[in-house]
């Protein structure tokens, strides 16, 4: 079951019009949200995400977040598993093409659920190959935006490589990766670039960074040169639906050995432990607020 324009229905039922500005021009932005045991995770801070979005590209939010907060509630009950990923997907609604933005047009919102499928424990035990490629993406990666092109062809890459995940590189610095944010570790220190608008504010890197601090790891944000890259200890990705977990190849070339590291078992076990602990007390406060 899914959400379409105020109705729920299968989503062998829901139809967008051929006119839709998201078809025509990419001209929307989306969200993901993982939910355990039926219970949304940081949807706080997921939420502040996508008003950040609809900001970035001057499209009102169609709902408060209480509403949002109803709508998905029912998603969740209207879908089996327990654990899901919600998918929000706003646009700028049906107008005819122009590229100047239609006015007093109502938004297109679609909600669906699909199963959340966390990486299996194989992939945490070995860790999986990436490779490195030039972040040719726009100028405002900061906005979830569904115009995902670039993304797509930069992914496609590590796939026919027989990688997993495409580590992007930008005027010799690291940004992040096709679909994750990028961490390293040197010297028993994490490192990550900063927040900008050539990333996406990830909200797991958000809580890898507190649990960082929480536990009293030491770790800096800050730019990070292709070198310090490859010759890193260990290199980590991060997303909402895979969560943390270890890259140990770039281009072909073993990453510490060719094994997840100390950092990484160290820091998804504290994920995995503030994850269990958040769920259980039905919210999603920022660990600094605990």
């Amino acid at each position: 079951m899914i959400y379409l324009n105020g109705k729920f229905m299968p989503i062998e039922e829901a139809y967008v019009p051929v006119l839709d500005r998201g078809f025509i021009f990419g001209d929307g932005v989306y969200e993901v949200i993982p939910v355990y045991s039926r219970k949304p995770f940081r949807l706080t801070e997921h939420l502040r995400r996508l008003q950040y979005s609809l900001d970035g590209i001057r499209l009102k939010n169609p709902h408060t977040d209480e509403q949002w907060r109803a709508l998905l509630e029912q998603i969740i009950s209207h879908n089996a598993a327990d654990d899901q990923y919600l998918y929000l997907h706003i646009t700028r609604g049906v107008a005819k093409r122009d590229h100047a933005f239609p006015i007093n047009i109502p938004p297109t919102v679609f909600i669906m659920s699909n199963p959340l499928l966390i990486p299996p424990q194989e992939l945490l035990l070995t860790g999986i190959p990436a490779i490195t490629a030039s972040d040719n993406r726009w100028g405002r990666c900061d906005i979830k935006a569904i115009s995902l092109l670039p993304n797509v062809l930069l992914r496609q890459l590590a796939i026919d490589s027989g990688a997993m995940e495409t580590v992007l590189l930008r005027d010799g610095f690291l940004t992040e990766g096709a679909a994750s944010n990028i961490f390293i570790a040197k010297n028993n220190v994490l490192l990550t670039p900063p927040k900008s608008h050539l990333m996406l504010p990830g909200i797991t890197y958000d809580v890898v960074l507190e649990l960082a601090q929480a536990h009293a790891i030491p770790y800096e944000v800050r730019e990070i040169t292709e070198e310090e890259l490859r010759t890193a200890d260990e290199v980590l990705l991060t997303s909402s639906t895979k969560e943390v977990m270890p890259i140990v190849s770039l281009d072909g070339r073993s990453i510490g050995g060719g094994k997840p590291g100390p950092m990484f078992k160290q820091l998804n076990q504290f994920y995995q432990q503030y994850k269990a602990v958040t769920m259980r007390a039905g919210n999603s406060a920022l660990l600094s607020a605990e």
